[in-house]
């Protein structure tokens, strides 16, 4: 290993830690450590914490795309006036790091929800500690800010607020615009 590789590694290292020191003084573990420590939730496995965590993260992060998509929060008394609205979920199962996983990937009734933390037609999840979003998630209070600033840094997307419907996905603006340039329409 060089001076270098040996630095990254003490560098990672260091933050890993004070994650999770910062995890462990907020006292959002405790309830976990009393689980695990009790024998009520494996660690690994199917129907292990790891998993647990992971699907209930990225299933809050696609309900949180799907309010920034649609422009209103579940259960939002004035959900009515908006143009688009949300229609259950669909079951995705989706490959990780530590294994399969299957989550609940919300709807809109439009069909014109792209979600990117998992997008479309994607079976595996490449490392999602590295996905743009989760990047604008440190050191943000709440999941849903910092998702919702990665969002909206991406460009327009068919909510209230634009009403018209522009095309909800980057690529997928690009792949019309593509084709309208060589003159095949959509």
């Amino acid at each position: 290993m060089t001076m270098i590789e040996d630095a990254e590694r003490a560098e990672r290292r260091a933050r890993q830690r004070e994650l999770a020191d910062q995890l462990k003084a907020s006292g959002a573990l405790d309830g976990i450590f009393e689980q695990i420590d009790a024998g009520q939730v494996p660690l690994g496995g199917d129907e292990g914490l790891l998993k647990g965590m992971l699907k209930a993260v990225l299933e809050h992060g696609l309900e949180v795309e799907l309010t920034d998509h649609v422009g209103y929060k579940r259960g939002d008394p004035d959900a009515s006036l908006f143009p688009n609205s949300r229609n259950g979920s669909t079951a995705k199962m989706v490959s990780s790091e530590i294994g399969d996983v299957e989550l609940a990937v919300p709807r809109d009734r439009n069909g014109s929800f792209s979600p990117q933390l998992v997008p479309k037609g994607a079976r595996r999840l490449h490392d999602v500690a590295r996905h743009p979003a989760s990047s604008g998630l440190q050191g943000t209070s709440s999941y849903g800010a910092g998702l919702t600033g990665y969002l909206r840094a991406q460009g327009p997307t068919h909510n209230s607020a634009n009403p018209a419907g522009v095309v909800a996905h980057r690529r997928r603006g690009r792949h019309i615009q593509a084709k309208a340039a060589k003159g095949t329409g959509r």
